[in-house]
């Protein structure tokens, strides 16, 4: 099962009846039972009434966009297909009063004909109904009739802001039309919707300029990231030619996921928006968020227009829409020093006393070169209990310590100081628990150090932090299965060669253990059976480096 939607059939009904349950709005019963929704809280006699729809499978147009400030009603078809013209006619009369009503309506050829025809039987009965089309697509610029795309978005918040401001039907329409008229849409996907019941289309790939009905794009592309996909959208939409042609002084972005881009991929292709949008100043961007998506078509669209005094006061306003997304003002990313309670700076970067010969800094950089030549090994050993880092992590914690011994900020002349900030590097340059758990070990060597304790007695101290923090004992297959000989070993008087051989023994020994600690627990024991665990194993590597070199 690759999705959660049901047949084709059945995914409207359920969609809707689910929005029904969970928003402001209403079904409409009509004549032949098709689905209409309309606001929970509209009143007719109140105003404009603002009426879009189309085709499913675009949520959260166009039912999302219900709410004061956006639409009245919204008229869903089945899935990527016009509703039919007594749904809309049924529409427009539940909602429209003596102020009238404005259709919004996305320039493709059934919406275009089922909703005209809805507005001229709604005249013929009396009620005063205007259309605005939207053409917003600059996929196939010798095209006669663009389609109306995620533009249709920002001319719903338009002429719904302006309803309810009480505006009449004449300023409601123009101020659309002005709107429609300065969009320009370019989507990009990498692969095509999944239709329900059926699979995806194996033989499409990265397509530029597609529109919401999962027809091919204008042409096949090569992207190599979300540089490369960003660049080729913005190109086809020339912002600056925009911005002059309707003398603006800067844009309004949308960035509108098609369905089946995740968060992180959302936020990455923003940054691509602001930093390559370049010298045309971004008064507000919409998104990223999905806002007339395509089922789940894995890829977004740009929509530019011009950032006029008409457009920003709409974008600003408040909503009930739950469709709409926010509209923040892009700027310079923005921080500030970090500082304790006092509000102290932090702290700089000071040179360390090393030892005289330099052999344990020299030791300690062949433990971290031990550590960044077994990545592979260690991630595929942590592939079996998740997600297969702990080399990358453990070579990350090893750099960390390597470079501040390279600069001269570590020196072990003064022990107990020198693992602590070793504890301070691995807290920041490791994350996840590995890194957490090595800080808090290295924090309590480090204090009892300073209290004058042996090594032996020190390391003692940080494993037994380690498990009061962690809650791991030996034997639950973790780095204290090498730890812990290691420690036991240099107790009962051996040296590191001997502490080293122990843990090495340890983590060999894990490959029979069931993990009842850290992320491994989770997992089936089959998955981890006959494999050693990745952070003792780390452990070994690190001390047979380490006692080679102290030799």
């Amino acid at each position: 099962m690759a999705h959660f939607h049901p047949s084709r059939d059945q995914l409207v009904p359920e969609v809707l009846e689910a929005l029904l349950r969970t928003a402001a709005v209403e079904r409409l019963e009509t004549s032949e039972g098709v689905d209409v929704l309309v606001r929970a809280d509209h009143d007719p006699a109140a105003g404009v009434a603002v009426v879009s729809g189309g085709g499913s499978g675009h949520e959260p147009a166009h039912a999302g966009y219900l709410g004061e400030g956006m639409l009245a009603a919204a008229v869903p078809g089945s899935l990527f297909a016009s509703p039919p013209v007594s749904a809309v006619l049924e529409a427009i009369r539940a909602v429209t009063g003596p102020a009238g009503a404005l259709l919004v309506i996305k320039n493709y050829t059934g919406d275009r004909l089922n909703f005209g025809l809805a507005a001229e039987r709604a005249r013929e009965e009396g009620l005063d109904v205007r259309t605005v089309l939207i053409r917003d697509d600059v996929a196939l610029p010798d095209i006669e009739q663009p389609r109306g795309l995620a533009g249709t978005v920002l001319v719903h918040k338009v002429a719904g802001h302006l309803a309810a401001q009480g505006a009449a039907l004449d300023d409601v329409a123009a101020a659309a039309e002005r709107t429609a008229a300065g969009i320009r849409t370019m989507a990009l996907a990498l692969t095509p919707a999944t239709l329900p019941g059926a699979e995806q289309d194996a033989s499409r790939g990265a397509e530029l300029g597609l529109g919401i009905h999962n027809e091919p794009g204008a042409r096949s592309v090569e992207v190599s990231g979300a540089d490369d996909a960003m660049a080729l959208v913005l190109e086809t939409l020339d912002a600056r030619s925009l911005a002059e042609e309707h003398g603006a002084r800067g844009l309004v972005a949308v960035l509108n996921d098609l369905g089946g881009c995740s968060p992180q991929e959302g936020l990455v292709l923003a940054g691509e928006l602001l930093g390559q949008l370049g010298a045309e100043p971004l008064a507000r961007l919409i998104g990223p968020a999905p806002l007339m998506t395509s089922l789940d078509m894995h890829g977004f669209s740009v929509t530019l227009a011009p950032a006029t005094e008409e457009l920003l006061a709409a974008v600003d306003a408040p909503t009930a829409a739950p469709g709409w997304a926010p509209s923040p003002t892009p700027g310079e990313p923005r921080c500030r020093p970090a500082g304790g309670p006092a509000g102290e700076a932090a702290e700089t970067a000071e040179q360390a006393p090393t030892t005289d010969d330099g052999r344990v800094e020299q030791a300690v950089r062949a433990g971290a070169a031990a550590l960044t030549a077994a990545t592979e090994e260690l991630d595929a050993l942590d592939l079996a209990a998740g997600d297969a880092d702990a080399g990358t992590t453990f070579a990350a914690g090893a750099r960390a310590v390597d470079e501040l011994i390279s600069s001269g900020e570590l020196g072990f002349a003064d022990p107990a100081a020198a693992v602590r900030r070793i504890a301070r590097s691995l807290e920041t340059a490791m994350g996840g628990s590995s890194g957490v758990l090595l800080a808090i070990c290295s924090t309590a060597v480090a204090r009892a150090l300073e209290a004058g304790r042996s090594w032996p007695e020190a390391l003692q101290a940080g494993i037994a932090a380690m498990q009061h923090h962690g809650g791991a004992a030996e034997g639950d297959r973790t780095m204290l299965d090498a730890l812990l000989p290691a420690q036991r070993a240099l107790v009962e008087g051996g040296g590191l060669p001997e502490a080293a051989r122990a843990a090495r023994q340890g983590a060999e020994a894990t490959a029979a253990l069931t993990a009842r600690a850290g992320r491994a627990a989770y997992v089936p024991e089959a998955a981890t059976a006959g494999a050693q665990d990745a952070g003792a194993v780390a452990v070994a590597r690190f001390l047979d480096a380490l006692a080679s070199a102290l030799r």
